[in-house]
């Protein structure tokens, strides 16, 4: 793997390496007013408070103090928000137990359009360390952005479409060393503008080693290494933009480059190359006279490669090439009402190629419309949507040759329709009180590798069999054939009931949520293996192993997963409280639970435990110290086959140091991670008996701005 900076990161970090920060105290969390943040994930511009559903922001000092290598880790310990961990290299954000293909993660409002909603092994490809604000919908969102945000969406925003005019050049320079990994971590941000022409350019680099861990990784494994294999990281990348900006238009352009390289834990001498080109551009027309007061048209093109590298050969490359817009008019009030309709275009043409690809190419396109619209009665805020999304995979065939017995496997197109809407109300109770109400009916179209799968998963350990399939048991003979029953669209009522209180000297939430889904898929995890091309049982494969002496074949041994269907019910809460106990002390407290159960008594499969998390901030002058211990419970309400974990507990500290420079604002600040050197494994984790969390850290960063 390469190990140099990128050249762009160096000389810019060079160039301003003389110049001193400071940090204005009215950027920190403590002094932010959340009634001002705008969710800039929704067309209607609201704030937290005004929201029906529940969503979260990290921006400022919140957000410098998460930042991770992965978008997963970064939001982990949002309330509501689980990571699926694999390993400290990929892992994506689980909302209220769901991810994969029904969190839709998105850059400035448009589909990362990645590899991540396919695989956990897969990372996701956005970047938080130049990020402005990560935005959390919790919850369904699929008016806007479809039927994979049936779970929630996470946006994150950055200023790569310049959105505001501005003369001269502002922005920042970050550097991070930490030494669970010989970890470097290197950005920049810049903006600059002159009259109504605005820029951008902003670049990052992450290096690291094998990651240092409390105990060995394998569960049953006593003594060996205590560090992470294959858990190393290189990565870069950067992106460029610029706007045209008037009172009444704005066109913006963005091109962005990334390229990474990172092992994959558990699979010795595999790693993952990726690189991905994205194209975004954004036109606005604001101030319209007539009854359309303003038009916005979002467009998104995205070329995403990644090869799965084992040794010098490629065993697998995945491919996915995408091209997304969305056209939206704000329209002017009716009869009170206000709101937004729409056009959302989505096309993906996927392909994964290799002898060890599990999901044939596939070409998918959806296109949809959407109306939300809002009321101010008094004291209430009505807000109702809807979105009929028209939804078309198109399988290649040619994949399935050889696979099946019969080699008579053939798919015909499969054509989804998805309809949506949604019911809320906002009720100001008072100045400081407020009750909110939503309600959501939600479709979802199963995702192509849910109906195609078929095929070893090396990095999740698996060998994966969509629901196209059925495995067919002849006298303790098992095949693979294609089912005559189609994979259902999943069906979502999901009921949100959330209260807030906002006062001068302290904040809190609480939401609860049930959500009953029809025709929910799953990875159901069977009693089967594959050996040398066959099905056979588990206990069959390990009398197997213990007459031969083990097995050639890199894919023997893996369990026998099948994408099934079932009702299944969701429910739990989030609750956090934000006390400013007075000038120089404020505490913070949360915790979060959900519990899935299946129709047929049985649980869903890698479900979060309930977690409870508090830290205490202390100020004094240029000081900030934060102390914060997060307990997850041990894990024991598991599916068919699956394993219970342990609960653990993190305990970490940090110190920041603001300097007051003039027109430059700099922290330096000093953070540890697992101090007690506590052995954690996310349950939520493909590799939670091979992969555990990173043991105790320290890591020491500046942060600069102006």
């Amino acid at each position: 793997m390469k190990n140099n900076y990128s050249p762009l990161v160096l000389a810019l970090l060079t160039a301003m390496s003389s110049t001193a920060y400071a940090a204005d105290k009215n950027l920190q969390k403590d002094e932010t007013d959340i009634e001002r943040v705008l969710i800039t994930a929704s067309p209607i511009k609201r704030t937290v408070l005004e929201s029906s559903t529940p969503v979260t922001i990290l921006s400022g000092e919140e957000l410098d103090q998460n930042q991770a290598a992965t978008l997963g880790d970064t939001l982990k310990n949002v309330p509501g928000v689980h990571s699926s961990y694999f390993g400290p290299v990929a892992s994506s954000p689980i909302i209220r137990g769901l991810d994969g293909p029904r969190v839709k993660v998105v850059q400035n409002g448009l589909g990362a359009s990645d590899a991540s909603r396919v695989g956990p092994d897969h990372q996701v490809s956005t970047e938080t360390s130049t990020a402005t604000q990560i935005e959390v919908l919790r919850g369904p969102a699929t008016l806007l952005y479809g039927s994979g945000a049936i779970g929630g969406v996470v946006n994150v925003v950055d200023n790569r479409l310049p959105s505001q005019r501005q003369e001269g050049v502002s922005g920042e320079v970050f550097a991070q060393y930490d030494n669970v990994a010989d970890a470097k971590t290197v950005s920049t941000d810049l903006n600059a503008g002159s009259g109504d022409f605005a820029f951008h350019v902003d670049g990052y680099t992450r290096k690291t080693d094998d990651y240092k861990i409390p105990l060995p990784a394998n569960i049953d494994e006593e003594g060996g290494s205590t560090t992470l294999a294959n858990s190393d990281i290189d990565a870069s990348g950067y992106n460029f933009g610029a706007g045209w900006i008037t009172d009444d238009t704005r066109v913006a352009f963005s091109y962005g480059h990334m390229d990474s390289e990172y092992g994959l834990p558990g699979e010795e001498g595999v790693f993952i190359k990726l690189n991905q080109d994205r194209y975004q551009g954004v036109v606005d027309w604001n101030n319209l006279d007539g009854f359309i007061k303003a038009v916005h048209w979002q467009n998104a093109y995205t070329d995403y490669e990644h090869s799965e590298i084992e040794g010098v050969e490629i065993g697998t490359t995945f491919k996915n090439e995408s091209i997304e817009s969305r056209l939206w008019a704000e329209h002017a009030p009716v009869y009170g009402w206000k709101g937004v309709a729409g056009l959302h275009y989505n096309k993906s043409d996927f392909e994964a190629i290799g002898e060890e690809a599990f999901t044939p190419p596939t070409k998918t396109d959806s296109i949809a419309a959407f109306l939300m619209e809002e009321k101010e009665v008094g004291p209430l805020l009505w807000q109702f949507g809807a979105r009929v999304e028209q939804l078309t995979h198109d399988v290649n065939n040619d994949f399935f040759t050889g696979l099946s017995g019969s080699n008579s496997v053939s798919f015909d197109n499969k054509d989804y329709t998805a309809v949506s809407g949604s019911a809320g109300v906002v009720w100001s109770i008072d100045d400081r009180n407020s009750l909110a109400f939503n309600y959501a009916y939600s479709q979802r179209a199963p995702s192509a590798s849910e109906i195609y799968a078929y095929g070893p998963h090396i990095g999740s350990g698996t060998y994966e069999i969509g629901g196209g399939f059925e495995l067919d048991d002849d006298n303790g003979q098992y095949n693979v054939v294609q089912t005559d029953e189609s994979v259902e669209k999943e069906i979502s009522n999901n009921i949100d009931i959330t209260y807030r209180y906002n006062a001068d000297t302290w904040n809190a939430s609480v939401s609860v949520f049930n959500n009953e889904v029809d025709n929910y898929i799953f990875e159901d995890f069977t009693d089967l293996v594959i050996s040398d091309g066959a099905f056979i049982t588990s206990a069959d494969f390990e009398d197997q192993v213990a007459i031969s002496g083990g097995s050639d074949e890199e894919s023997d041994g893996l369990p026998v997963v099948l994408f099934s269907q079932q009702n299944a019910r969701l429910y739990g809460y989030e609750a956090q409280v934000d006390w400013h106990l007075n000038d120089d002390w404020r505490l913070e407290v949360f915790t979060d639970y959900t519990r899935a159960k299946l129709d047929s008594g049985g649980n869903v499969p890698r479900m979060p435990p309930m977690r409870f998390g508090s830290s205490v901030h202390y100020e004094y002058g240029n000081w900030h110290t934060e102390v914060e211990v997060i307990r997850n419970a041990k894990q024991d309400k598991v599916a068919e086959n699956e394993t219970q974990t342990d609960g653990y507990t993190m305990l970490s500290a940090s110190a920041n140091y603001y300097l007051d420079l003039g027109d430059v604002d700099m922290t330096i600040y000093i953070k540890g991670d697992n101090l007690t050197d506590q052995e954690g494994r996310v349950h939520s984790s493909y590799l939670k008996d091979e992969a555990p969390l990173p043991g105790r850290s320290v890591s020491l960063g500046i942060r600069a701005r102006f």
